[in-house]
């Protein structure tokens, strides 16, 4: 029995393919580790929850970091995902000629329901590789967060599971706290 062989993408691959009109902006996909994945549909309590908690941070970090809701980052060189959030250094541009890579990225958030298992564990290991230092999971069913930090090769050091009577402070704004229950639906 011969196996097939799976070819691996580049980002670059991945954004001639959208040049081309091989993959168009109507599609919903993301690049991650080199496979081109759709992106779940989400839920009514997923979409709030993203929507909520990018209200609460835009707020809190205004001047400070940029909040980018469900847009590309650009993790070289295989990966380009769009986390539900991502907090980023502010750029006078706005980000008009690249997207944000993980140098810029201060933050990510990643809104789980269906999607925990991809979350958890195929993007967390991305995240970790691309030295993402603070990366969350806001769980909606269980209404918790699982904290990832202390990235590295094999994926992150340390997690941390939180519920929404917990606060924590960013690692890039260790002045804030940030109550996790100002981040749920009540």
């Amino acid at each position: 029995m011969t196996l097939a062989k799976v070819r691996s993408w580049t980002v670059d691959d991945y954004h001639r393919m959208l040049q081309s009109g091989i993959l168009t902006a109507d599609e919903r996909v993301e690049l991650l580790g080199g496979q081109v994945f759709e992106v779940s549909p989400q839920e009514p309590p997923h979409a709030a929850t993203t929507r909520r908690s990018s209200r609460y941070l835009d707020r809190l970090l205004e001047g400070r970091a940029d909040v980018r809701t469900q847009l590309p980052i650009t993790l070289r060189p295989d990966s380009e995902p769009e986390p539900d959030i991502a907090v980023v250094r502010c750029d006078p541009g706005e980000y008009a000629d690249r997207h944000p890579a993980a140098a810029d990225v201060l933050l990510l958030i990643e809104i789980a329901d269906a999607t925990l298992s991809k979350d958890r564990n195929q993007k967390a290991l991305i995240y970790a590789r691309a030295g993402i230092g603070d990366y969350w999971i806001l769980e909606t069913n269980k209404r918790r967060a699982i904290i990832f930090r202390d990235p590295g090769s094999e994926g992150y050091a340390s997690e941390i599971n939180l519920s929404t009577a917990d606060s924590l402070s960013p690692v890039a704004f260790p002045d804030l706290v940030v109550p996790l229950s100002a981040l749920f639906l009540p």
